[in-house]
């Protein structure tokens, strides 16, 4: 199923270049700017079995999305800024703002230079378990765990399993299963009780995974004195919010800012949802970030930013550069708009 979606959105983006139907939907749907969400920027890998590749794009092809808005004199803005022309009405240039989700070292080492190429400013929103390097990103152990295992046994529903795990399609198809039903347990803890045992069973040392990807609060306090770079929140353990209780959601939201400011001594005024999505963020967060005095807060909910976003700033949409589509005709496609018009309905805000 995950790969025919694959194939049918990369079919619909093709669809929207080659008929030229882009052009005449940019007048309607590209909006007065865009949010984009990364995650890693790192030169790409040649392993057959990378399930989580899709949050990863390389530098060639972030310097060709700077390129492209260079060229359609797209303004590059921080979010900051955003806010300042949403509050003020202020259209009078397309703009576009940059986002990465996490806290990865490679948003320093690889993505920082081709930002400098074209002094172009981004936020980076921190996860501050990931920072204390005791954090756990469960989806990048479920990946070392099938890629190293030729089965995988687990219980799911009562229902002891052997799950084939001997090819990178039969890796592939077991990671998604796997990465489906984690996503569906009740809570946070329960995920860590999963993925902790499959750790356990399969010799991954799952602790050295944060150490390892995320920069920690020395690496985050250099970082953050680069005129280009703002640090943003993206809660205390990158849970799915809206499974937690009200008061645990507003604890993650709102001790996440205290934490990187207290950390770093900056201010924290912008923050992202983890996983961003309708399950994962809705109108309790929206409220419950404005209440935590956030300027923004963005979703991963597709879709650009129109004049009427300023009505919604703690449920701001943002489109995703995906690694699945790292091809330079995507690029005037998403910024047409036209990619998040057809996923919407042709609705311009998805707030509620």
């Amino acid at each position: 199923m995950r790969r025919f979606r694959k194939t049918f959105i990369r079919a619909g983006l093709e669809a929207l270049y080659l008929s030229g139907a882009h052009v005449w939907l940019r007048p309607i749907f590209s909006g007065v700017g865009a949010i984009y969400t990364l995650h890693h920027v790192r030169p790409r890998r040649d392993d057959d079995f990378q399930p989580n590749c899709h949050l990863e794009v390389t530098p060639e092809f972030l310097r060709e999305m700077l390129s492209h808005l260079r060229d359609h004199d797209i303004e590059i803005i921080t979010l900051d800024e955003l806010h300042h022309r949403l509050v003020e009405r202020n259209f009078a240039r397309r703009f576009a703002c940059f986002t990465f989700d996490d806290g990865y070292r490679d948003n320093r080492d690889y993505a920082l230079p081709v930002m400098r190429e074209f002094a172009a400013p981004f936020t980076i929103y921190v996860t501050s378990d990931f920072a204390e390097g005791r954090g756990r990103l469960w989806w990048v152990a479920l990946e070392l765990v099938v890629a190293k295992a030729e089965t995988i046994e687990i219980e799911i529903g009562g229902l002891a399993l052997r799950l084939d795990a001997s090819t990178p399609a039969a890796k592939c198809v077991t990671f998604q299963r796997l990465h489906d039903w984690l996503r569906s347990l009740p809570g946070d803890h329960d995920i860590q009780r999963e993925i902790g045992a499959l750790c356990a069973r399969n010799g991954i040392d799952e602790a050295s995974i944060c150490r390892e990807l995320c920069m920690s609060w020395d690496e985050l306090k250099a970082l953050s004195a680069e005129p280009l770079v703002s640090i943003g929140a993206h809660s205390i353990s990158h849970c799915n919010l809206a499974k937690q209780s009200e008061e645990t959601a507003r604890i993650e939201i709102a001790e996440s800012r205290t934490r990187i400011e207290t950390e770093l001594q900056r201010s924290v005024l912008h923050m992202a949802y983890p996983y961003g999505d309708r399950a994962a963020a809705a109108q309790r967060e929206f409220v419950l970030a404005a209440a935590s005095g956030y300027k923004t807060a963005v979703t991963t909910r597709p879709g650009m930013i129109f004049a009427e976003s300023a009505d919604h700033l703690t449920a701001l949409s943002r489109v995703s550069l995906n690694g699945h589509y790292q091809d330079a005709r995507v690029l005037p496609v998403l910024t047409s708009g036209a990619a998040t018009a057809m996923w919407n309905g042709f609705r311009r805000i998805d707030a509620a």
